[in-house]
């Protein structure tokens, strides 16, 4: 049986894209993580763009798993900090800072920015490798908003800025108050891991 790795220790990530890999599980490749291969280890994310730090870590868990992997990169640009934090959204207060201060150092870095200032984007590079072939496969996706100036009640685990992110067309929902079905029709990573399941599909249902 085929497997497909998918390389990540987020758990809300990595539900995002099991769900837009669905078709692959059905046509018989089996998708494991690194929970399941009891993985710990992760590589030093020292690229200075999603992709490279994408490849970065789909090369490393390829090699450390010799399986084909798949995995992503992606955080927010914040237009009045100048693209911050960018490739630098999980540490940009180091690696031990958690969501809730990832949270507060947002809203103190833009408490005196206008609402019309205070725009910002999602972004995602998803990158598949494959160990054997050496392919390197990549899609990109983006979800333009704005930062409001306090959180919403909600928190998802390993998403900090999910509860500053504010959807204008969408009747100014925040990112984490949307419905399941309003989720799955904007959701950036899930349109970038659909399309680029129509480029892999060839290297794993053989």
């Amino acid at each position: 049986m085929k497997k497909l790795l998918l390389a990540t220790h987020n758990q809300a990530k990595l539900d995002e894209l099991k769900i837009g890999l669905k078709p692959l599980e059905k046509a018989g490749v089996k998708i494991v993580s690194l929970n399941d291969l009891g993985i710990k280890v992760e590589p030093e994310e020292a690229g200075k763009t999603f992709e490279e730090n994408a490849l970065l870590k789909a090369k490393f868990y390829a090699n450390l798993a010799a399986l084909p992997t798949l995995t992503d990169d992606g955080g927010i640009c914040i237009d009045a900090l100048n693209g911050e934090p960018g490739v630098k959204s999980h540490t940009w207060l180091g690696y031990k800072a958690d969501d809730e201060e990832l949270i507060r150092h947002t809203l103190e870095r833009l408490k005196n920015v206008p609402k019309r200032q205070r725009t910002a984007y999602l972004t995602t590079t998803i990158c598949f490798y494959d160990f054997i072939t050496k392919t390197q496969l990549f899609e990109e996706g983006r979800l333009n908003g704005y930062i409001s100036y306090q959180t919403s009640s909600k928190r998802i685990k390993g998403y900090p800025y999910r509860s500053l992110f504010i959807l204008p067309y969408l009747n100014n929902k925040y990112y984490d108050e949307l419905t399941q079905k309003e989720h799955a029709k904007i959701n950036h990573r899930l349109k970038a891991v659909k399309r680029l399941l129509q480029k892999i599909k060839p290297y794993l249902l053989q």
